[in-house]
Formats: C-alpha cells, sequence, structure tokens
C-alpha cells in the first residue's frame, strides 16, 4: 500500500507568512477607507476656509478689508489691506497697502508694504504719507515708515524723508533723518522734524538750510505815514536884512 503523507500545517513558517497576509489584508481594507475619506475632509476644509475666512476672527476689533489670504506657518499675508480708524479726538485716518504680513502669535502688529496713510489734521487739512516699507502697532495707533517717505499735506507743502514714526492717536510726525522739504515759495532742509499738536506745530532741527524764491513785497506806506514823513520846510528868511523901516514918513523943517 502507498502511503499518501498530509502536508504539515503545524510548521511555524508558514503560520508566520499567513500573519503578514493577514495584516496586509486588515491595512489594505483601511487605506480604501482612509484615502478617500482624508480626500474629501481636506476639500471640505479648503471650501470652508475660501467661503468663511476664520482668519479674519483674528482681527476682531480692528476695521480691517482685505483681499486673498495667504497662510504659511503662523504668518498670514494679506493682498490689499485696508485699514481705518478714529484717533482719540476723532479725526478719521485711512491706511492701504499692497500687502500686510501678520503673525498670528503677534497679532496687534502688521508689517505693510507699497503704503499710503492719509489724516485728517487739526486744522481740517489732509496729510498724506507714502512709503515703501511699514510697520503698524494697530493697539496703538503708531506707524514706523522707512525708504523713499513722501509726505504732502492739502495746504501745499511736500517733503521726503527715508525714516519716519507716526502716531495717529496722537497726531504728531518725528523723523531723525535728513528731510527735504519744498515750501509753497521755495524749499527747506534739516537733520530733523517734529509735527506736533495735530499739525499746529511745525520744527526743523539741526543744519536749517531755507531758500526762498521770492521775498515778499513790502506794504506801501499809508498816506497818515506818508505826511509824517515829509520833513517841514523852514521859514523863508527876509529879503533885505537889517532894521526894519516904518512905511510912513514925516518932513522936518529946521528953525
Amino acid at each position: 500500500m502507498n502511503s499518501v503523507q498530509s502536508p504539515a500545517y503545524d510548521d511555524p513558517g508558514l503560520e508566520a507568512r499567513f500573519a503578514v497576509a493577514a495584516r496586509h489584508s486588515r491595512m489594505v481594507r483601511v487605506l480604501r477607507i482612509a484615502v478617500p475619506a482624508l480626500v474629501v475632509l481636506s476639500l471640505a476644509s479648503i471650501v470652508a476656509v475660501s467661503i468663511f475666512n476664520p482668519f479674519r476672527m483674528l482681527l476682531p476689533k480692528l476695521p480691517l478689508d482685505t483681499g486673498n489670504l495667504v497662510v504659511s506657518g503662523t504668518k498670514i499675508t494679506m493682498e490689499s489691506p485696508h485699514l481705518s480708524g478714529y484717533t482719540t479726538d476723532r479725526r478719521p485716518y485711512e491706511v492701504w497697502a499692497n500687502t500686510a504680513v501678520q503673525d498670528v502669535t503677534d497679532p496687534d502688529h502688521l508689517d505693510l508694504s507699497i503704503l499710503r496713510a492719509k489724516l485728517l489734521m487739526e486744522d481740517q487739512s489732509t496729510l498724506t504719507m507714502d512709503a515703501k516699507k511699514g510697520f503698524m502697532n494697530t493697539k496703538d495707533q503708531q506707524l514706523e515708515l522707512h525708504k523713499d517717505i513722501f509726505l504732502q499735506t492739502s495746504t501745499g507743502y511736500e517733503a521726503r524723508l527715508s525714516q519716519a514714526f507716526v502716531d495717529m492717536g496722537k497726531g504728531t510726525v518725528t523723523s531723525d533723518e535728513h528731510v527735504d522739504v519744498k515750501l509753497t515759495n521755495g524749499t527747506l532742509t534739516s537733520d530733523r522734524l517734529r509735527i506736533t499738536g495735530s499739525g499746529e506745530v511745525i520744527t526743523f532741527e539741526g543744519n536749517v538750510v531755507m531758500h526762498l524764491d521770492k521775498l515778499p513785497d513790502p506794504d506801501p506806506p499809508t498816506q497818515s505815514a506818508t505826511a509824517e514823513a515829509e520833513p517841514v520846510a523852514p521859514e523863508p528868511a527876509p529879503a533885505h536884512p537889517g532894521k526894519l523901516r516904518s512905511s510912513s514918513h514925516k518932513s522936518a523943517n529946521p528953525k
């Protein structure tokens, strides 16, 4: 008789291969569910961010209008931001920029590029400032400007600076670097600039040089001043000096 030998199912190597195959099957089943679910969740997150824009809630107290938002780590880049507000004495101010970068760990500060700020002064004139770079403290209403600063007022004055610090709450502008100012009738240069009192007082300090195009004409003298200035003519002297003679003559007869 021929003996038939059955396979050895108790081989430990075979059991290990079965275990590996079982784990692989379980992983395949999990991935079939997890991968589509992850894709759906990612798409849902993108749609939620684009519609609801939760990053705007990071600036709850700041009136800020922005265009597109780009998130990179803890920093948010906003395109075409527009900020507006009021000083403590209710004078409005506005700030525009090409881009603004905010770190979510420091929400009170903004890094601005290619910006313009406009502030209403105490005399109701408007002060406009352009710069290539700026840093804004939204909590204290302070703006630090750098590089190619152009300052102009609605009253006709212009200034070019390389650095300036603007306190919009107090209405002050200070610069500790060279200043070139264009006046309505000339030019002025100095080492430092101080604008205080919401534009009421402008102070130039250090190596101040002014060139005036034309001095104002003096006012014409009035009639009373002309009369007072004319010398009094002296009285004419007598034509024949000597003793005065009487105009009547009497004849005398000798005795």
